[in-house]
């Protein structure tokens, strides 16, 4: 399963101008006013000494137009640019000040704390993987920038990179017992990467503090991974009661609902976590299976497509595209998306299951013939993995229950004109 519990860092993403205090620059604004000889009637100086008194006093509309028409004087004044980016991105204009922070890097890309400004921009804008390309540029200039590496941490969690959350806090552990979202981080790394021995240390350094919506969400995530539905339910419940407003609460309880059969309410739940994160990974994806299960493809296709955005690598993601291309009969599209899967994911039985129709409709028989083969041969390892199927009488005659169903169910691909059916994300 695919499971991200971002955390927002919002005591990280105060954006200022480049400047080692924190405060709004000027020195390098009043170098170049004083080298133009020949300004307009306006005057530079008091353009620029005004835009940073709006600035300092929270006045950020008013700041923005008077930098803006001194960088009509001035326009390659890096310091202006970015304190113009600032106060832009005080706004939510981050497209806007994304740009204007390009363009002061364009002057001296050195700046690394115009780039630091770059990437909480490009965060804010929902624009993760950039964020996290900047970020890296950022922790490999400093690599004591703590909350550099923790955005970038985060960014990666986002993502779905589990083990390079881990390598990049691996620095700020020893600080974990002390820092609640250094430990929230590492445990939230561990755990979805399949480590919650390592994971449970980080959620203890949580709970020392109490109850808390951050503990109940590292344990309903542990509880979920667990195949404990009915319990990471719960704890996501708490989640939400203790903090609606935590990042992934309300998409986690809808993964837990939607474990349990409850599909209305767990649309609901991914609904509001798409109310504050628009480009949730896991909420697109889970809101476009079960518009998809409705029969409202055009929807679903719109989330499949923004969780992609987010995660371009993801198989799970890419074969949701590929097989609702061939349940609206879009043969060709089907079959790129679905090759590009087998080729990432070459275990990916509903993948091969789908590539398979798309080769029989397209009267590839032999290619489908292949196709079926190796869906023969998956299942056959799939079967051969489930318990008592190596010993020599099985369990049955041990008196023992039989083993579950696969988690893959053996299937045959589809040679008719009815296309195959949908399958929730690994």
């Amino acid at each position: 399963m695919t499971l991200t519990i971002p955390l927002t860092l919002v005591s990280l993403l105060t954006t200022t101008a480049p400047d080692a205090s924190g405060g709004v620059r000027s020195a390098g604004a009043r170098e170049q006013v004083s080298s133009s000889a020949e300004a307009p009637a306006a005057n530079p100086k008091a353009l620029v000494e005004s835009a940073l008194a709006h600035h300092r006093e929270g006045r950020f509309a008013e700041a923005i137009v008077e930098y803006q028409r001194f960088l009509e004087i001035q326009p390659r004044s890096l310091e202006i640019r970015s304190n113009l980016g600032a106060a832009l991105a005080h706004e939510g204009r981050y497209e806007e000040a994304i740009a204007q922070y390009r363009l002061a890097l364009a002057i001296d890309a050195t700046r690394t704390a115009v780039r630091l400004n770059l990437a909480m921009a490009l965060y804010k804008a929902f624009e993760i993987a950039e964020a996290a390309s900047e970020l890296e540029k950022v922790v490999g200039a400093q690599a004591d920038n703590k909350n550099a590496r923790m955005l970038l941490a985060d960014c990666y969690l986002r993502m779905g990179q589990f083990k390079k959350v881990v390598e990049t806090m691996t620095p700020l552990e020893a600080t974990a017992a002390q820092d609640r979202a250094v430990a929230y981080l590492m445990g939230m790394a561990l755990i979805l990467d399949e480590q919650p021995a390592r994971g449970q240390v980080f959620i203890e350094h949580i709970l020392k503090d109490g109850d808390s919506a951050e503990a109940r969400l590292l344990m309903g995530v542990t509880r979920l991974m667990a195949m404990e539905p009915a319990a990471a339910r719960d704890d996501f419940a708490r989640a939400v009661e203790l903090n609606p407003k935590l990042p992934s609460a309300h998409g986690s309880l809808g993964q837990a609902l939607m474990q349990l059969g409850d599909a209305d309410r767990a649309l609901a739940e991914f609904e509001k976590e798409l109310e504050s994160n628009p480009n949730d990974y896991d909420a697109n994806l889970y809101v476009g299976v079960l518009l998809r299960q409705r029969q409202q493809y055009p929807e679903a296709m719109g989330r499949f497509r923004r969780a992609l955005s987010v995660r371009p690598g993801s198989a799970t993601a890419l074969y949701q595209v590929g097989s609702l291309h061939l349940v609206l009969g879009e043969i060709e599209e089907a079959e790129k998306a679905l090759e590009i899967v087998v080729t990432k994911e070459p275990k990916f039985v509903e993948a091969h299951v789908s590539l398979a129709t798309v080769y029989y409709r397209r009267k590839r028989k032999e290619d489908g013939d292949k196709e079926r083969a190796i869906v023969k041969d998956l299942n056959r390892e799939i079967q051969a993995a489930q318990p008592g199927a190596k010993e020599e009488l099985g369990p049955a005659y041990r008196g023992d229950a039989m083993p579950a169903a696969p988690a893959s169910p053996a299937t045959k691909p589809d040679e008719s004109q009815e296309p195959p059916r949908p399958v929730p994300p690994q």
